[in-house]
């Protein structure tokens, strides 16, 4: 039986070997909720976080895929591969020198910041109103021009030659893939992803997230509706507004009213009961509708640390 409240956010551990939509196609089939998208494509051979939005949630999916990622790597050195991944055709394969954590370390360096990424050609980036994959596929490789992604931190966790992990945070768009190849590259015996792992999404931590075997064994859909987030847990950086009942009232119509002043940007927007409006826009004073959620009825907000 679903619960009383049909919107909100699950986080799911996608399992090895499966696309993101087979898992969104999953929890159709259990959950049967009419509408239901993820926050964020994983490659099929990683697992890890993978949010997914249910009902009225899945308006929010683009401040989803906004929110900073976490990942846990590993690097095969010496390899080089047509996907940069070890999933991928051999291309080279170079012995690989005595490195230290010191050398490793200082080579990870370079990669912390703002810094400049060529997608890969197996990546559902279009080009020419097609898939670089499916282009790949095909035989062919197209220009591809750099793509600025931000790297927020970077930590080497074990180093086992031919083999390393790190622990990388960074910005969207980042292809922990393209990571991996520049790395090896920047060694100078070039490099492959091997494994990798999603262990945070914004406020979400796999830790708490649904097990891939639980969903897969999943019989009965009222224990998954329980594990429910709120749709606003994904917002949890955005400041809150609380309007008043005139004023929630004229907000779902679309229309501007007065908020608190002083504040600029977005912000979760409450009723006075506490149901969860949607985001504004906060500028002079008032507060204008950006994204209007129809909410389920006023529960206490879930914001994950």
């Amino acid at each position: 039986m679903k619960a009383s409240h049909s919107s909100g956010i699950l986080p799911v551990e996608k399992g090895p070997g499966v696309t993101s939509f087979q898992v969104v196609a999953q929890l159709r089939r259990v959950l049967h909720a009419s509408r239901i998208g993820h926050g964020g494509t994983l490659d099929p051979d990683a697992t890890g976080v993978l949010p997914i939005l249910i009902g009225e949630a899945t308006k929010l999916t683009p401040y989803l895929v906004e929110l900073d990622k976490e990942y846990v790597a590993t690097i095969r050195l010496g390899v080089i591969t047509e996907t940069e991944d070890m999933a991928g055709a051999v291309l080279e394969t170079r012995p690989v020198p005595d490195l230290d954590a010191a050398a490793v370390e200082q080579a990870l360096s370079r990669f912390v910041g703002v810094i400049s990424q060529v997608p890969p050609m197996y990546s559902a980036i279009r080009q020419g109103g097609r898939r670089l994959y499916e282009l790949a596929r095909e035989g062919r490789t197209v220009e591809r021009q750099p793509r600025q992604v931000t790297v927020h931190a970077i930590a080497l966790e074990a180093l086992a030659l031919p083999e390393l992990r790190i622990r990388v945070r960074c910005g969207k768009g980042t292809y922990i893939r393209t990571l991996a190849a520049d790395l090896g590259a920047a060694l100078g015996c070039g490099g492959a992803l091997a494994v990798l792992i999603r262990t945070r999404v914004g406020p979400y931590h796999l830790a708490e997230a649904v097990s891939w075997t639980e969903l897969v064994e999943a019989r009965d859909e009222t224990r998954l509706w329980t594990r429910l987030l709120p749709a606003d847990s994904a917002l949890a950086t955005f400041p809150a507004v609380t309007l008043e009942a005139a004023g929630a009232a004229r907000f779902l119509h679309g229309q501007a009213v007065p908020g608190p002043g002083g504040g600029e940007g977005r912000a979760r927007v409450y009723s006075p009961d506490g149901a969860f409006l949607g985001v504004g826009l906060s500028s002079a004073g008032t507060v204008r509708p950006e994204r209007l959620l129809h909410a389920d009825p006023a529960r206490p907000s879930v914001l994950p640390a």
